[in-house]
């Protein structure tokens, strides 16, 4: 009996327990649509028509699906009531009871008819398929994004399902192993699918009956199996191990495929005892001994024998068996053993033997090295002219070498053990206390860090400060802790009173050059007076007289003329050498390609006489005296323009960048090169490389222009080959240097 409530479409469906029984709604009442699933298809229309007509108030009665039924109106509802029909009431109940039967055994069991739609499913079919009976029932054929398989797990079409075989063919198919995959589901589903056809006496309608039986779990133990059978293969194939069964007494019973594979020996020469024919004569009876004593003890069995090959060689082998099978307390009815090639594990324990015996050798070497080393370096201690002492952890000294007692008045033992800091290195040397926190050595021995001091002071034994350099490096435990220190010291009082006289020497070097270039600007300037009325004198002479005396008196008067000219010009080259660095520089910021715009103007009749080039590219600034600068860079082109080779017109340019801390200014020509022998000395004064008469000048720009950057904090150096043109270098300190734009 069921009561239908509410409207067509949103109607509400309960049942009594005998419904519930034939026909399962989820939790015992459904909603529509869901509410019909309950029913077979033919049977749920039936049921909708009668229910229509009786919610109109008219009672209606009909038959579909071996059911019989009445629709009864009632107020806020309807009544349905179910019976069997008579005429299928025998087959029904057979079909009821079979369901019954395998729902109790948890057997799946599902009705389909001829189209493949679902008619009937027990929950344990639901179950196994993951669905619920609702889902079901009138479901066709496996959904397309089912995963079918074979046990082989080659895909199964759905042509080949048992209910399409079964359907095809009118004949059973039993116990078909298939593989499930549902969307969604995690793991794979194995089931035991049988598919019966339907014969004229089986009380279900046409169709296929499907029995299914869930062997998840047994596929995944044969799986396992499977695999662990595979497994074993291969550690058998992979270990070239002979694996063979023996009975309780130690023979074969059975033949032993790989024993003869191995020893030749035929079943009918290995079975019983006949095995012990290819264990080695010498190696038989402690073979046997050592099977009674495993027999005896019920212990696992091995020995170690020769095995021959079928090939005759005899094979070092090990043998093991233990034990399988039989009660507790009896004797074990069979042995499973193997026997193992030896022979790589022989060759290695002898090489392992030979390496043994010849480690033993170089540790004793290394032994003997190490006692060599150790005297050694007590003999390189002792000997050694540096001074050096050792220190633990906490600044006491551990050992101390013979020059370090010498050159501090100690004996070995007067230091040994004492606070190194307290007893050598209390002061500075001015008298100051030296705090043991300052201390370097003390530093080192907390942190680890090696330390090298130029100049510092021990103190000897009767009081006087030692000037010493001194290198303090830590020595670590196996944990890489500061366990102490080494230090080495050397004895400076010479170098210092070296270092003395050397900056008494500088010192009067500089008064000296200061003197010299004194006495070259007064003396250049003391020169031009007497010139001035030489060349006076001289160009009178040769207004008044030349042409009139004879020619020789003329070439005296050019020549006179050509050497005051040459004097005034060194004397003026002499003053601005002088004046170089003897006053301090006014220094400005200044951009380099205004100093080069000026330079061109100074050089503007040199260009044009010999038909040569001048191009700058000279971004940035300088932080220098102008006038200065301006004064190299046109010694430098004039130079450039000067040493031209013979038949090309000579080219300069000039190009600047900033390199690290440098701006650094190029001049580069492509004149007649310089050979680097004479690449420092051209830079000397009233040094020449050439004949005047065939390069004019005096040999002191160069100087000039090395003493401009050298008052500027610079460097100026040369690189060329001869025919190769030159490139002069300044380097010039760059710390107010800023980009600027440059010209051509």
């Amino acid at each position: 009996m069921f009561w239908l409530s509410g409207p067509l479409g949103e109607e509400q469906l309960s049942g009594n327990p005998a419904a519930g029984e034939q026909f399962p709604l989820p939790e015992g009442a459904a909603s529509a649509p869901a509410c019909w699933a309950a029913f077979a298809p033919d049977l749920a229309a039936a049921l909708q028509a009668a229910a229509r007509q009786a919610q109109s108030g008219t009672a209606s009665s009909g038959a579909a699906g071996g059911w019989a039924f009445d629709a009864l109106p009632a107020e806020g509802g309807v009544w349905l009531r179910l019976r069997r029909a008579p005429a299928a009431t025998a087959a029904e109940e057979q079909l009821d009871l079979l369901f019954t039967v395998f729902e109790r055994l948890g057997t799946g069991l599902v009705l389909q008819d001829e189209t493949l739609n679902v008619r009937r499913a027990n929950g344990s079919a639901a179950r196994t398929l993951g669905l619920s009976r609702e889902q079901l029932r009138g479901q066709g054929s496996v959904p397309g994004n089912w995963e079918l398989r074979r046990p082989g797990g080659h895909r199964l079409p759905p042509e080949e399902t048992p209910t399409l075989r079964a359907l095809r063919s009118g004949q059973d198919e039993t116990d078909m192993r298939v593989g499930l995959l549902r969307p969604g589901a995690p793991h794979w589903r194995w089931l035991s699918v049988g598919a019966l056809a339907r014969r004229p006496a089986d009380p279900w309608p046409p169709g296929v009956l499907l029995v299914l039986r869930d062997e998840t779990a047994e596929q995944r133990v044969r799986e396992e199996l499977r695999r662990s059978e595979q497994r074993y293969r291969s550690l058998v194939q992979a270990s070239a191990q002979i694996v063979w069964s023996a009975s309780h007494d130690g023979e074969f019973r059975v033949s032993q495929p790989q024993w003869e594979a191995f020893t030749g020996q035929p079943p009918r020469e290995h079975l019983g005892g006949g095995w012990l024919q290819a264990v080695h004569p010498d190696d038989r009876e402690a073979t046997l001994a050592a099977w009674d004593q495993a027999i005896e003890r019920n212990e696992a069995y091995e020995v170690r024998h020769r095995l021959r090959r079928h090939d005759g060689v005899y094979v070092p082998m090990l043998a093991r068996a233990v034990q399988v099978g039989g009660e507790a307390g009896q004797t074990p009815p069979e042995w499973i053993g193997t026997h193992s090639d030896v022979t790589l594990q022989d060759a290695a324990e002898r090489a392992l033997q030979t390496l043994n015996a010849d480690l033993q050798l170089q540790v004793a070497e290394q032994t003997q090295e190490i006692g060599q080393v150790s005297r050694f370096m007590a003999l390189l201690l002792t000997s050694a002219g540096e001074g050096i002492f050792g220190l633990d952890r906490d600044g006491n000294n551990t050992f101390v070498n013979p020059a370090a007692s010498e050159l501090l008045g100690y004996s070995v033992s007067e230091l040994l053990g004492q606070p190194s800091h307290a007893k050598l290195h209390h002061h500075h040397a001015d008298g100051t206390p030296h705090l043991l926190s300052e201390c370097p050595i003390s530093q080192t021995l907390r942190d680890g860090q090696q330390r090298r001091v130029e100049a510092d002071v021990f103190w000897h034994r009767d009081g006087h400060p030692v000037p010493v350099a001194y290198v303090v490096t830590p020595t670590l435990d196996e944990r890489g802790e500061v366990e102490g220190a080494v230090v080495m010291f050397q004895d400076v009082s010479e170098q210092v009173r070296a270092h003395a006289e050397l900056e008494d020497a500088l010192h009067h070097l500089q008064l000296t050059n200061a003197d010299l270039e004194q006495f070259a600007y007064v003396a250049s300037h003391d020169l031009q007076e007497p010139l001035r009325t030489l060349g006076s004198y001289a160009e009178l002479l040769a207004r008044r007289y030349q042409g009139q005396l004879d020619a020789r008196a003329d070439q005296y008067i050019a020549f006179m003329l050509d050497a005051v000219e040459r004097m005034r010009s060194l004397i003026q080259d002499l003053l601005a050498f002088s004046r170089v660095g003897r006053n301090e520089l006014e220094l400005s910021e200044v951009t380099l390609d205004s100093l080069m715009q000026q330079t061109a103007r100074n050089v503007e009749a040199a260009l044009e006489s010999s038909g040569g080039a001048l191009t700058w590219d000279t971004p940035g600034t300088a932080l220098a005296q102008p006038s200065l600068l301006v004064q190299l860079l046109t010694n430098l082109v004039s130079n450039g323009l000067k040493f031209a080779r013979p038949g090309v017109p000579p080219a300069v340019e000039v190009v600047s960048s900033i390199v690290g801390n440098e701006q650094r200014i190029e001049v580069r020509d492509n004149g007649i090169g310089i050979g680097s022998e004479y690449h420092e000395r051209v830079f000397t004064i009233f040094q020449r490389l050439h004949l005047r008469e065939d390069y004019p000048g005096n040999g002191i720009g160069l100087a000039i222009a090395r003493k401009i950057v050298a008052a500027h904090g610079g460097s100026l150096t040369l690189k060329s080959q001869p025919g190769e043109g030159s490139t002069f270098i300044i380097s010039l300190p760059a710390d107010h240097a800023a980009k600027v734009g440059g010209h051509q």
